[in-house]
């Protein structure tokens, strides 16, 4: 690449457990000759993600240009954070030809563009797409409000009240920000759960864009990679329902950090987390897991009352300590109550 051309950036954003590490991972197996680097940002303090990533590691994309910025927005955090590791990341003896941005499902992607304008980097980086991923089994069954008949209960009650709450605010901001729409998990749709997504997603998207179903983040990166679509100087095209505002906030989300003993019985493990979603509305979490008597960790994420768990690599000679991320609205999130339900 030219030393003076601008290095793509593509911004992967998506509601939690959308499936944006998934698609991260496949992109890095099959990069289509491109030297990547990827920043990931998580909300909560324990980095589960940039774990996962660091384990795909290659000669494209080596474990050194997979950066982690836990526990802060980086749109929030900018000066701190992210202009400071874009520039780590530029100077790389070996220069990425193409940078993936991994947003926090909590993330509103529009005040993440706007830093693209910063002097320190405007020069040297340009965005070349915004790709939102969408939980096509979720969306079908209109799970991306946590509670859609009562949003409607409080429309017919008050017409003057604000609707939105805050998790349809946030989908709806990274739809309305896209250039490419992934309806992830088609297998667990099936096509009439895809055809209603792409009618739920359409009804709210401010312009027409490429909308397409996947299945564990398998998709060509030529279709996503390379779009040149400028995102940072086309945001008059990309509206939100926090424009006008100088700055956002995440209170309306908390996480929590709980550590686990051993765990004996994976399953009993599932159906604890199962009944958190249920009964505390827990809407995401994710963790390592020793399982006893095996050496592996087990990799477990969970999107409400949906579980998936998998042994990933061996816990090698540090500590085998169990560790899930809890996330949920601010007045949701019981720390007590959480860990009454996992036994701890």
């Amino acid at each position: 690449m030219n030393s003076l051309a601008k290095v793509p950036v593509t911004v992967v954003t998506g509601f939690l457990g959308s499936g944006k590490t998934t698609l991260i991972q496949h992109l890095l197996s099959n990069p289509n000759g491109k030297k990547l680097a990827v920043l990931v940002n998580e909300f909560g303090s324990q980095g589960v993600d940039g774990e996962i990533l660091k384990s795909c590691a290659d000669a494209n994309c080596p474990e050194e240009n997979i950066v982690e910025l836990a526990n802060g927005c980086i749109c929030c955090t900018v000066a701190d954070d992210f202009i400071p590791t874009m520039e780590q990341l530029l100077a790389r003896p070996v220069r990425p030809d193409h940078i993936l941005i991994e947003t926090s499902g909590l993330a509103l992607p529009k005040p993440l563009l706007k830093a693209f304008d910063w002097p320190e980097i405007r020069s040297r980086i340009t965005v070349d797409g915004v790709i939102a991923l969408a939980d096509a089994e979720a969306v079908a069954a209109g799970r991306f409000a946590p509670d859609p008949d009562a949003v409607e209960a409080q429309r017919a009650a008050d017409e003057n009240l604000d609707h939105a709450t805050p998790l349809s605010e946030v989908f709806e901001d990274q739809i309305a920000c896209a250039d490419i729409v992934l309806l992830t998990k088609a297998d667990l749709a099936g096509a009439v759960g895809i055809e209603a997504a792409k009618a739920a997603i359409t009804a709210e998207m401010p312009r027409r864009v490429p909308m397409l179903a996947v299945t564990d983040g398998a998709i060509d990166a030529r279709v996503i990679l390379g779009l040149g679509a400028a995102a940072e100087n086309d945001l008059a095209a990309r509206p939100s329902h926090h424009d006008g505002e100088e700055e956002h906030e995440h209170d309306d989300f908390a996480s929590v950090v709980i550590d686990l003993p051993e765990v004996l019985d994976v399953d009993a493990l599932v159906a604890s987390v199962q009944k958190l979603a249920r009964e505390q509305n827990v809407l995401r979490a994710k963790g390592y897991i020793a399982v006893a008597g095996k050496p592996m960790r087990l990799l477990l994420q969970a999107v409400g009352e949906r579980v998936r768990h998998q042994f990933d690599k061996p816990w090698g000679a540090g500590l085998r300590q169990s560790k899930l991320v809890v996330i949920g609205e601010h007045g949701d999130i019981d720390e007590s109550a959480i860990r009454a339900g996992l036994g701890v």
